[in-house]
């Protein structure tokens, strides 16, 4: 037998145990499961727009911008409640000069912080 006739003979035996290897699965079978899959999926999609939305209310909007006028000023209650009232925010936290502040983001909270001399330095939200 030549060196040829052998690397065919062996290449044909490898064929075949790599065929007998394989999962016997026939295109019907993949196209069944494919299918399901979709109609699964679709039913997720429509379960999830059909479920009720969360009863949570709508975040508190505070608008800092609309009291910048106020930064260089000297602070006042009345200045602050007024401050408050045009951005929008539940309430108002005033910060002084080295005054420990804790760092929640609070959407509805108006800071102002003071400078050293008693005067708004700068106002955001948070």
């Amino acid at each position: 037998m030549s060196a040829r006739t052998i690397h065919s003979l062996l290449f044909l035996a490898l064929v075949s145990l790599t065929a007998a290897c394989a999962p016997a699965t026939a295109p019907e079978d993949d196209a069944a499961e494919q299918e399901q899959a979709i109609v699964a999926a679709q039913r997720a999609a429509e379960q999830a727009a059909e479920a009720p939305a969360a009863d949570t209310p709508p975040a508190p909007v505070c608008d800092a911008s609309q009291a910048l006028g106020l930064v260089g000023q000297a602070f006042e209650e009345a200045a602050a409640e007024q401050a408050r009232i045009d951005t929008g925010a539940a309430r108002v936290r005033v910060l002084r000069p080295g005054q420990a502040v804790t760092l929640e983001f609070d959407g509805a909270r108006l800071n102002i912080e003071l400078g050293e001399d008693g005067r708004i330095v700068a106002l955001r939200c948070g």
